[in-house]
Formats: structure tokens, C-alpha cells, sequence
């Protein structure tokens, strides 16, 4: 019955790697509404190893059962942070292809510009006016992500980057200010485009719809997000679901410069 307690080095080596699984997925699905599901499911399991290992047939068949069956109900359950993780494994696997040059241009056709100098400045001037007026926006700036889903859902507008444009676009009255804006290519190319609302529930309670779309869509690609606030007028920026606040517009212009190299 304790034969379970002959450790080898493969025992640990097994344990080690279940362990570094188990954390990993803890940060990914941490402060969303999972979170309590995923504890759950540690538990369960633990209980079905342990009594499988103590020879508790009837606890461990009942347990395993109750595991093969809830298997599937995982996956939908935690679609959203399982797309995430592959995002993710996908993001990092495009920045080692960045380190091969060959490789690269045999696996990607096609390469991206976001912005140069002269459309950050834009960016920025639009934004500072927008704040100062406490305009309400939500800028994208895509990078090696395409983003064709999100501008799919919005109107195409195809125009070269201005201050005046953005600033028209998300005017209160205009047909065009509810939703994002898609900005790559050095050019203005969609907007009332329709994104994803994260479902992380640690976000501060003042942050409105804007910005939890903006975490939404920056969790689900590589893209920089800019968010004008309505209500006061502040600027945030948004990259990988975390968000900074810009005191000053050359702090966003030298963010928008960095990401857009």
C-alpha cells in the first residue's frame, strides 16, 4: 500500500513539472472569475491522487468519474483564459521568429508597419486636445497581429493619420465616436470597431467600459492601446492587459515610438 513512497528521480522531475503547470496556470486565470473554479479543481484532484495512492477504491472511482466527465466542462469553462495562454504561446513564438530573420520571412508574408514620428505626433496632439475637452476614445495601434476580426466589425475608413481626423471621428456627436479606432499602416483604418470586455474582476472599480475593452483586446494580441477618458479627462495606455497611466504627452509619444519601432 506505501509502495507509493519509492521516490525516484522521475518521480520529482514529474512533480516539478505538474508544479510549474499548476502555477502557470494560476497567473493566467488570476483575478479572473475562474479563479475560485481553478482552486476547486486542485482539490478535487489532490483528494482523487491521494485516496488512489491509500487504496480508497470507492472514493477514488467516484472522484475519477467526476473528473473524466467534468473534462469537457473545463474547456468552456475556461475558454477565454485558455485563448488567452495560446495567444500568448503564439506572441512569444513571433518574437523568437524576430530573433531568426530567415525563418521569419519563410513562415510570415506580411509585415506590418504601425506608426512613424510624424503619425505619433498626430496620435499625441489628438489626444491631448481630446483630454483637455474630455472627449471620450479608444485608440488601437496594431503591430504584427492583423486584427481583421476586430475591424470587421466596425466601418473601414482608410485615411491617413491626423489630429483633426481622430479628434472629428470621436466627437460626441459624430456617427463614428462609440467604439474603437484601428490605426496601422500609418494610417487611420477603421472605426466603431466592436472589441472584446476583459473578465478580469481586479480592475479598480472607476475604470468604465472603455478601459475594460481596451484590457480585453490588448490581452487577446500585441496591439497598444490608447484610452481618453470621458469622465476625467485622464489618458491611459494599454499593452498585454496592463494599464499606465500618461501624465504627459510625450511620455505617450515616447510609448507610442517604443512599440511602434
Amino acid at each position: 500500500m506505501l509502495g507509493f513512497l519509492n521516490f525516484t528521480l522521475t518521480d520529482l522531475l514529474d512533480i516539478v513539472m505538474v508544479a510549474v503547470i499548476i502555477y502557470l496556470a494560476f497567473r493566467w486565470i488570476k483575478g479572473s472569475n475562474a479563479i475560485n473554479i481553478f482552486i476547486a479543481i486542485i482539490i478535487v484532484l489532490l483528494v482523487q491522487i491521494v485516496s488512489s495512492a491509500l487504496g480508497m477504491k470507492m472514493l477514488s472511482s467516484i472522484l475519477g468519474t467526476l473528473i473524466d466527465v467534468g473534462a469537457v466542462a473545463i474547456i468552456v469553462i475556461f475558454q477565454p483564459e485558455i485563448r488567452r495562454f495560446l495567444n500568448n504561446i503564439g506572441r512569444h513564438a513571433g518574437d523568437s521568429l524576430e530573433k531568426r530573420p530567415m525563418l521569419r520571412r519563410l513562415l510570415v508574408k506580411t509585415e506590418v508597419e504601425s506608426v512613424d514620428a510624424k503619425s505619433v505626433t498626430s496620435i499625441a496632439q489628438a489626444c491631448q486636445e481630446m483630454s483637455e475637452q474630455k472627449t471620450g476614445a479608444l485608440i488601437i495601434i496594431r503591430h504584427k497581429d492583423l486584427l481583421q476580426s476586430v475591424i470587421d466589425t466596425g466601418d473601414i475608413i482608410d485615411a491617413e493619420i491626423s489630429s483633426r481626423l481622430i479628434m472629428n471621428i470621436f466627437f460626441k456627436n459624430s456617427p463614428l465616436h462609440d467604439g474603437a479606432m484601428v490605426i496601422g499602416d500609418n494610417r487611420i483604418i477603421a472605426a466603431r470597431c466592436t472589441l472584446p470586455i476583459t473578465e478580469r474582476t481586479d480592475l479598480p472599480a472607476r475604470l468604465g467600459m472603455r478601459h475594460k475593452a481596451a484590457v480585453g483586446i490588448s490581452e487577446q494580441c500585441d496591439a497598444s492601446v490608447i484610452v481618453v477618458s470621458e469622465q476625467t479627462g485622464k489618458i491611459s495606455y494599454v499593452k498585454g492587459g496592463d494599464i499606465k497611466t500618461v501624465d504627459s504627452i510625450n511620455k505617450l509619444k515616447l510609448l507610442l515610438s517604443e512599440k511602434s519601432e
